[in-house]
């Protein structure tokens, strides 16, 4: 346990956020360090200047690939001073998500202590390990570019989840931009020219009567009206305007379709600024083990997305799982429930026995 927590901080310490690329490299640095000192071999690559570490049983192979990043999102420089407090450890990615790289390099040095007692090596490892830094500005060039090169009979993404709730789903993500255009005039006299930001305004009036859903539990197609940009001078009749919308899908929806009907109700140019697939796990022998090491566990979904929508395309089957804490992700209160992380550690722990068993079918 203080091992996991101290690697933890240390880890916290590092400002890894998209606009200081020296510290991820740091990190990486850090990290590939405490690999190696493992007598560990690992696999840095850095596409795109994002670096990634990849250590896997075989090369290019592991039963169960742990997935995890070490970047994350900006903050107040007090957040990236870990605090431990009440059963709880506070700062900027505790629990997102460097709780998860911590974890994994320790359970990969028990793994290979208890390997050399019996004459084993690296080779004989049940998991491997793929540590990304750019899964917060989209994962394409670390979980993307480097799932090309693995092969995985199941995938566990730690980066969501409860210890009780392992997610299977998660939405899609279409995001588009809303362009208005109009005639510029001098504001006193509006009647000479065509006000862009009303034709904005009447355009998103339109598109939020096609999201009028609202289920238990949220499981329906969501909009969420991100940026709205306009105008240059208070006494100018604005000349172009645009909007940048979020919408979440389910697998009951057509992105395009969605896509589609927006353009159809709106005077505005509409293009696609990211469009994403949905995550879908698969009722696997490797998820039925894992419910069974954990007393009333179920599977469920969530509304964010992550990582894991990758491992579809490359036709590795997988979850998304993790401790309490995860609501608190991006927030000023981010934390990680220290129990909670150790309770998914054991049981992670317990399920490589059975992988290294051979008792997953």
């Amino acid at each position: 346990m203080g091992e996991v927590i101290s690697l933890l901080k240390d880890l916290m310490r590092f400002k890894t956020i998209a606009s200081k690329p020296d510290e991820l490299d740091r990190c990486a640095d850090f990290i590939e360090s405490y690999i190696t000192d493992l007598g560990v071999k690992c696999t840095r690559v850095n596409n795109n200047a994002i670096p990634s570490i990849i250590v896997t049983p075989k090369t290019g192979f592991a039963p169960v690939l742990l997935m995890a990043h070490f970047d994350v999102v900006d903050g107040p420089d007090t957040m990236f001073e870990p605090v431990e407090k009440d059963g709880k450890l506070y700062g900027r990615g505790s629990v997102d998500d460097k709780y998860a790289v911590a974890l994994s390099l320790v359970l990969l040095k028990q793994w290979m202590a208890r390997l050399e007692e019996n004459g084993r090596g690296q080779e004989s490892l049940p998991f491997g390990i793929l540590l990304t830094g750019d899964e917060e500005t989209g994962g394409y060039d670390g979980a993307r570019h480097n799932l090309k090169s693995i092969k995985a009979d199941f995938s566990i993404a730690l980066d969501g989840g409860e210890p009780k709730k392992i997610i299977t789903k998660e939405k899609g993500i279409l995001d588009l931009k809303l362009t208005a255009r109009g005639k510029a005039a001098h504001g006193a006299k509006p009647w000479l020219g065509i006000n862009a930001i009303d034709i904005l305004v009447d355009d998103l009036t339109r598109v939020r009567s096609l999201f009028t859903e609202d289920t238990p539990g949220h499981w329906h197609k969501t909009l969420n009206t991100g940026i709205i940009q306009g105008g240059k001078s208070v006494n100018q009749v604005c000349e172009t305007a645009h909007a940048v919308l979020d919408i979440r899908y389910t697998e009951n929806d057509d992105p395009d379709a969605i896509l589609a009907e927006i353009d159809k109700v709106t005077t505005s140019t509409v293009t696609i600024e990211e469009k994403e697939p949905l995550f879908r796990g698969e009722d696997t022998p490797y998820l039925q083990t894992l419910l069974s090491l954990i007393p009333g566990a179920e599977t469920g979904y969530e509304h964010g997305a992550s990582d894991a929508r990758f491992l579809s395309d490359f036709g590795i089957p997988g979850i998304i799982w993790g401790p309490h804490g995860i609501m608190t992700a991006h927030a000023e209160d981010e934390h990680v429930e220290i129990e909670s992380m150790l309770q998914v550690m054991d049981i992670l722990d317990k399920f490589m026995e059975r992988v290294y068993e051979g008792g997953i079918k």
